[in-house]
């Protein structure tokens, strides 16, 4: 009988519900789980296509030592030993961590109690403090505590409701389809958008504000400013529940509203209609994400937006608040614990004697870190200028996600000693470590993770550990043992370690803390439903809302309002003229070594781009589907250019996910300067000064094959997964001599195999498509120009028997022959639905997202492309109108 699982969803911070089922057969299918309040069933693209990213394919099984298969003893003691010896020799700040929001918490607390509390340094940070560390510090400074005030549910209860620096269509799609489908039912809700790029997200949006980058701070500060002459400012509010105000309304009024119109590059008929929107609207939720998180004044973006939440009194109610939006499943789960190096356990402050007492007396630690470690990137300027000595990196890629991204690969390779825990062995940071741990990936592992909104809810493993694989927390604690903290580190499964976890929360809390789950019923763990914190009570539900009260986390008892002063925000140069945006695209996650796997969600977009408007590309002579080298004092990448009107004049954006197993030249975090904000240490990634040329190709290729080719020996490439096989795109500075031998090489081909094709001296067009019998093995098309070749229908060829020769010259044609159709480019990855079928259904008649839906199925589970096809719809209506 199948067997079905609740689990939760391991890609962003919006911590969708999964059911798993297991058939007889071992076949895994998901959907999404109905009764998770997270997302009521729904799952975006990347959660619709879990069961395609489990196999073993790339998958680290056993433990190495330098390339070489070992038992985990000897792993262990490894680790262990050359741990305790340079803490001996160097002390314990000569060590540290690098962990991830892919953590379980029950793995963050072991990685933080081990640094921490028994190392006796606090050099432990995660990848987190890429994406909401600025949050983390805009919380402290306004609240007192890390409090994130609302819920979900208010995104749907709000009259107004603000996206700033956050593409919720494509980066958290299930929160998106709620406020999309809340907008449906109350037409007169509101919707703004602040971005620099008019993103999917704009597509619901009453108001586009195409702010400069880095803009916020102003933008935010001259709205506190209106707020000061208007009916909106609560004064009973800030008079009772806050202090700072009149310092930070005399800072903010000392800018005209011309000099804000100026920063943000808005014009002032925009800032007043904004403005006069959220005065009169008492319901408003500001949402915000990395576009204000990443950046030098991230920090004080985070306050300048909760200024005006604390001005007017729009907070802790029902429908009102500031609302960050995490970017990983369990970013949140890592502050709880205290993974980042400026945090202490059940959001206690390293900083505080008090707290690191009562932190050291719970675990019964001998030495408990005294001072913040090290952030991020200064960690790996500590790597790379030999203070640390030994290094372990766990569930996570830095040699492609950090700034500065060769130098700290330059770094990891020069570091004495470095421990990679993993699920994947060919990660291009994995490849630098001298012990290699395999770890459980998601379907596995078993724990809790929280999300956005501080909701708790289990990971449950529903597959066998493949290999020797074991889980991150018994890693710990295996070292943890072995380094002499045994009876610290007795621990046999992970409710163990939760148990103890929430037992901290409420040790000598009393209400003190925001942070409390001591009512948590330990003794379900493996039948526990999602909760959200603080749950201080056996059967108490906690409260939905932090703040309602008016009491804050501060001394006082009060909220602060931080003065903010408008940052410098244009980094360009003559040198470097264009401002680089890197980001997510909609069906990659992270460095790709899950979702790389499946050829549905690298159907949508397969290469790296470089999206720039028009008239900065006409400007640099580039033209749609050119090759174009960004570069920066740091590096250069080579992508593809992506001419969109959506992109603002002056910027460039390309997103984060490809590496170097994916792409020749591709990682974008080569280009980007470790600039950090000065409060959370996180780097700014969305404003960085490049310049842009069109890259002089020979020659350009598209190939497709059963099985993955070597990697080639050519200037540009990249691979991507595809139904039956792969695809691959190519360039090259100079041709081969013998296209045939340099494809065979490529291929992998046998000699034997003889290509049908042809070559055409003229035009330098050449096709090559080897068989195998009636089996199509690879096929190569090279043009002088990016190749005119229906991409989609050339992927389905190898899934096809090929004993009609017409066939054959079809394909070396590179398009289908009569009465054959061609789905056109990916624009629905659930359903594999193409722009050619949607115009199609277009001409017959569906002129709504509906129809189309209706018609093909597509825009109908996680909805994520519904804007797509309703651009696709207006352009056909308008072409056909002219």
């Amino acid at each position: 009988m199948p067997v079905e699982t609740k689990t939760t969803c391991p890609y962003c911070g919006v911590g969708c519900g999964v059911i798993a089922t297991v058939n007889d057969n071992g076949a895994v299918s998901v959907k999404g789980d109905q009764d998770h309040p997270a997302n009521f069933g729904r799952l975006c693209s990347k959660g619709s296509a879990l069961a395609e990213t489990i196999d073993l394919d790339g998958r680290l099984l056993y433990p190495e030592i330098g390339g070489k298969r070992v038992a985990w003893d000897e792993a262990l003691d490894l680790v262990a030993s050359r741990f305790s010896e340079a803490i001996a020799e160097h002390g314990p700040d000569s060590v540290a961590f690098y962990v991830s929001g892919q953590l379980l918490t029950e793995d963050y607390y072991l990685a933080n109690k081990l640094m921490k509390g028994f190392i006796g340094s606090a050099n432990i940070d995660t990848n987190s403090r890429l994406c909401m560390s600025s949050s983390v510090a805009g919380h402290r400074r306004a609240f007192g505590a890390d409090t994130v005030p609302g819920t979900y549910e208010d995104l749907e209860l709000a009259d107004l409701v603000i996206l700033t620096g956050s593409n919720l269509a494509w980066c958290h799609p299930v929160l998106y389809q709620r406020i999309a489908a809340a907008k449906a039912a109350r037409p007169e809700m509101k919707i703004v958008v602040i971005d620099p790029r008019r993103t999917m997200s704009a597509d619901i949006a009453d108001m586009h504000l195409a702010i400069r980058p880095d803009g916020d701070v102003a933008l935010f500060t001259g709205l506190l400013a209106h707020l000061s002459h208007s009916r909106a400012l609560d004064r009973g509010y800030v008079e009772n529940h806050t202090a700072g105000f009149d310092a930070a309304m005399q800072a903010a009024s000392g800018y005209s509203l011309p000099e804000i119109a100026e920063a943000t590059g808005l014009t002032i008929a925009e800032l007043i209609s904004f403005y006069e929107l959220f005065e009169h609207t008492e319901k408003t939720v500001t949402c915000y994400s990395q576009g204000v998180n990443q950046s030098q004044s991230g920090t004080d973006k985070v306050n300048a937006i909760i200024n005006c939440h604390l001005a007017t009194g729009r907070i802790g109610t029902p429908g009102t608040g500031p609302f960050s939006l995490t970017g990983q499943p369990n970013a949140m789960g890592g502050r709880e614990v205290g993974g980042l190096a400026n945090m202490l356990a059940a959001h206690m402050a390293i900083e505080s004697a008090e707290d690191r007492d009562r932190v050291k007396r719970f675990w019964a630690s001998p030495a408990i870190a005294q001072k913040p470690g090290l952030k991020a990137v200064d960690m790996f300027r500590a790597v790379a200028d030999g203070r640390i000595k030994a290094l372990w990196i766990m569930a996570t890629n830095p040699v492609v996600s950090m700034p500065d991204a060769d130098a700290v690969e330059a770094a990891i390779k020069a570091c004495p000693f470095v421990v990679v825990s993993d699920v994947v062995a060919g990660t291009d940071t994995a490849r630098h470590g001298h012990v290699l741990l395999p770890s459980l990936g998601w379907g596995e592992k078993d724990g809790t993770v929280t999300n956005s909104e501080r909701r708790i809810s289990r990971q449950r493993g529903f597959l066998d550990a493949p290999g020797e694989a074991k889980a991150d927390w018994w890693q710990m604690a295996e070292v943890g043992r072995r380094m002499g903290f045994d009876a610290a580190f007795a621990y046999r499964q992970p409710s163990e370690i939760f148990a103890e976890h929430a037992e901290l929360s409420g040790f000598e809390n009393a209400g003190s803390r925001d942070f409390d789950i001591s009512g948590a019923e330990r003794d379900s763990y493996d039948a526990m439903t999602p909760f959200q914190w603080p749950k201080v009570g056996p059967g108490e539900t906690g409260i939905p809302r932090f703040f309602a009260d008016g009491r804050f986390y501060h001394a006082d008892g009060k909220a602060r309002f931080i003065t903010t002063a408008l940052p410098e925000t244009r980094r360009t140069s003559p040198d470097y003229p264009l401002t680089l945006n890197t980001g997510r695209i909609r069906d990659q996650w992270h460095t790709m070594t899950r979702t790389g796997k499946s050829a549905r969600l690298t159907a949508h977009i397969a290469e790296p781009f470089a999206e720039l408007h028009p008239r900065d590309a006409q400007a640099l002579g580039i033209e749609s589907a050119d090759l174009v080298e960004l570069e920066s004092p740091h590096g250069k990448v080579l992508l593809r250019a992506l001419v969109s009107e959506r992109q603002a004049r002056g910027s460039v954006f390309a997103p984060m996910h490809w590496n170097d197993q994916f792409a020749s030249r591709a990682r974008i975090d080569v280009v980007v300067a470790p600039v950090t904000d000065p409060h959370s240490g996180q780097p700014a990634s969305k404003n960085v000064a490049v310049k842009a040329t069109r890259f002089e190709a020979k020659a350009y290729g598209f190939a497709i094959s059963r099985t993955r080719p070597n990697a080639p020996d050519c200037a540009y490439w990249a691979i991507a997964k595809a139904d039956g096989g792969y695809r691959m795109e190519l360039a090259f500075k100079e041709e081969p001599q013998d296209w045939a031998l340099w494809a065979r090489q490529f291929f992998g081909l046998d000699v034997r195999i003889e290509p049908l094709g042809y070559s055409d001296r003229q035009t330098g067009d050449l096709r090559l498509a080897f068989f195998d019998g009636e089996t199509l093995l690879a096929a190569l098309f090279i043009a002088k120009q990016p190749v005119a070749v229906a991409r989609n229908w050339a992927i389905s060829q190898l899934g096809q028997r090929h004993e009609d020769l017409r066939m054959r010259f079809a394909l070396v044609a590179g398009r289908p022959g009569a009465g054959r159709a061609d789905p056109g480019a990916t624009v629905c990855s659930c359903f594999n639905v193409g722009v050619n079928q949607i115009t199609a259904a277009i001409r017959d008649g569906c002129h709504s997202v509906e129809a189309v839906g209706k018609t093909l199925n597509a825009g109908t589970n996680c909805g994520s492309c519904r804007a797509e096809i309703r651009g696709i719809i207006d352009g056909c209506l308008k072409t056909a109108a002219e």
